[in-house]
């Protein structure tokens, strides 16, 4: 029997943190915590490195040292390190966004590589993630999303298919070398035994990606789980595009990796269906999102010889439900279909009280240059912002331990 776990205990969510780390924490999330400084910094930062002004010094050393493992891979590696010695792992996310043209996209699957072979020299980098905007054109993904809209009701690979025989001749060529580059990237995961997630983007070009993870699945998960796609649950069709995914993967037999998310685009989601007069795809509340993500969370456990999954949250009600499931089913908490992972400078109440209880827990470790990471920092703190209560629960926890170090 499994002691119970608690992430209220901040002597385990903060042992590798010194006094000195956390009293830096408590500052950045006290100003994480006035949205006007928040919104300030989200225009300020960017204009700043484009101008060339010397902010670099200023952002590495309070929300770069809080959020990112380092600007290069080789400094992820005593981040890395200090995580392991708690039994936390690492997801590596090279977190350049934004490079455009056909040489850009063939650089960035190198990088991938890159990353996946130096993944593969560490003892706990189990995973690797991408976006797919970082290898294809936007605007060829909207192209190809738009034309399986256009499709009638059909399973997505038909939807997929019909959609390619409409793209013109350089379309096709174009789409040709992102099938490309994703079966390099995904044959380099498989021979370095290193899990490839394909990150969640916007609705209108996530079918195409969709679409293409799911073939690369059915390609490379045949024995073990490869490549993991990611389901936002604040979309209210995902519980049952989960469902389908099972169905395809018991039909042509590969196991589904899934990685579960709430998501990330919810204002601009909301703003362009209202732009464009169609229906959100964002659930109308909070509760809805909450619902259907832990339905996701009991249908994978559920279905857990098929399915692998990696529970990617920051609400403790989700974590502990996987938990208390795999403890109904009899099922260890380090099920090798079953992952946990938090953001790196976040949610250590969970990560660390997950990996204490003897589960497969990692942080999300995104990396790169400090010009290319400042989107990925700027969405971390509107996040923050905006996500109820999640950066005065961080505050708290701090604070509490702090004063908990004071006191012995």
């Amino acid at each position: 029997m499994n002691d119970p776990i608690s992430f209220d205990n901040t002597a385990i969510a903060f042992a590798y943190k010194s006094n000195k780390e956390l009293k830096k924490a408590r500052f950045l999330f006290s100003l994480m915590g006035q949205p006007w400084i928040v919104k300030l910094g989200a225009q300020l930062a960017p204009w700043s490195i484009k101008k060339g002004l010397p902010v670099n010094g200023l952002v590495r050393s309070t929300i770069f040292s809080q959020f990112v493992g380092g600007e290069t891979l080789e400094e992820t590696v005593p981040v890395a390190q200090q995580l392991g010695k708690y039994g936390v792992k690492v997801i590596l996310d090279y977190g350049v966004e934004g490079a455009q043209g056909e040489a850009a996209y063939d650089h960035a699957c190198d990088e991938f590589i890159r990353v996946i072979q130096f993944a593969a020299t560490q003892p706990n980098i189990p995973y690797m993630s991408v976006k797919v905007t970082g290898f294809a054109r936007f605007g060829l993904l909207e192209r190809l999303d738009n034309l399986m809209h256009e499709a009638p009701e059909d399973t997505l690979i038909k939807k997929y298919n019909r959609a390619l025989m409409l793209l013109s001749a350089g379309e096709v060529n174009e789409w040709n070398a992102v099938q490309t580059r994703f079966r390099k990237i995904c044959d380099a995961a498989a021979a370095a035994k290193i899990g490839f997630l394909v990150d969640a983007e916007e609705t209108w070009i996530q079918d195409p990606v969709d679409a293409l993870t799911m073939l690369m699945m059915d390609e490379f998960n045949k024995e073990k789980p490869v490549v993991y796609n990611t389901a936002q649950l604040y979309r209210w069709d995902r519980l049952t595009f989960l469902k389908q995914c099972y169905e395809a993967a018991l039909e042509r037999n590969f196991i589904l990796g899934m990685k579960l998310v709430r998501g990330a685009y919810m204002e601009k989601e909301r703003a362009r269906a209202a732009e464009k007069g169609y229906r959100s795809p964002i659930q109308p509340d909070k509760e809805s999102t909450d619902r259907d993500y832990n339905d996701a969370v009991r249908f994978c456990i559920d279905h857990l010889e098929n399915i692998a999954v990696i529970v990617a949250s920051h609400n403790e009600y989700s974590n502990l439900l996987t938990t208390q499931l795999l403890d109904e089913k009899g099922y260890p908490h380090n099920h090798p279909h079953v992952h946990f992972s938090q953001l790196y400078g976040m949610s250590d109440n969970i990560t660390f009280n997950l990996a204490r209880a003897g589960c497969s827990v990692s942080k999300y470790l995104p990396f790169g240059p400090i010009k290319d990471v400042v989107p990925y920092l700027m969405r971390r703190a509107q996040e923050n912002t905006s996500v109820g209560g999640q950066t005065g629960r961080e505050l708290s926890l701090i604070k509490k331990e702090l004063q908990r170090r004071r006191e012995i």
